[in-house]
């Protein structure tokens, strides 16, 4: 990260999430052991599934891999049950340094966020894309950035059947880290769209526990 004059930059983060999530280390050196620990969890008790065991084990490999690639330092997927189902979910923290000078304001982010989203709706030609919702919030590590997006996917017809469609729902929060010009990126996501609100306000408190270290 780029440093820059006035506040020391944090060593670290603290986040508090609720009973029921489990976090992977996305390092290369740290990931294995941590997708491990988690496909033993799911399948304990359970001797009779090692394909489906690998298949897990290898699906989380390769979705690790990539977040690392994109920035990312950890990933957090919802094992949270309701009766006999898991609620999914997951939230991505990625480090996202700004190739500025100076830092860049939340304030100029969410305009810029802003017009891409303007953009990218006009160039799609398609009046029905969900339009994002962007504000500037004041959180207790800062002053944040935070992007609710409804994204339509394509059902199990294709995607020419819109009525087979439904919709995943994320809400990401751009943190400028104290010190630097770079961000901390949460990415929160959930394909439950019918209770969209209900998980938008979990990620909501998720990131509002978010908290700087010395």
């Amino acid at each position: 990260m780029t440093r820059t004059e006035g506040a020391t930059p944090p060593a670290d983060y603290r986040l508090l999430l609720p009973e029921g999530w489990f976090r992977i280390l996305l390092d290369p050196d740290q990931r294995d052991d941590s997708i491990d620990a988690l496909v033993e969890r799911q399948f304990r008790g359970i001797d009779n599934a090692p394909h489906l065991k690998e298949e897990l084990r290898g699906d989380l490999r390769r979705r690790a891999a990539k977040a690392y690639r994109g920035g990312g330092i950890e990933l957090y997927l919802s094992l949270q049950a309701a009766g006999p189902l898991t609620i999914p979910a997951s939230l991505l923290v990625t480090l996202a340094p700004l190739r500025h000078a100076e830092p860049l304001p939340p304030e100029d982010l969410a305009r810029v966020l802003a017009e891409d989203a303007e953009a990218t709706e006009t160039g799609s030609g398609n009046a029905g894309t969900p339009v994002p919702e962007i504000a500037v919030e004041e959180l207790t590590a800062g002053t944040a950035v935070r992007v609710r997006r409804l994204t339509r996917q394509p059902g199990e017809n294709g995607p020419d059947a819109p009525h087979a469609a439904h919709a995943s729902v994320s809400v990401e929060y751009h943190l400028p880290v104290p010190g630097t010009t770079a961000y901390l990126l949460l990415t929160f996501s959930t394909p439950l769209e019918p209770i969209a609100d209900a998980m938008a306000g979990l990620f909501d408190a998720i990131a509002g526990s978010l908290t700087w270290t010395e």
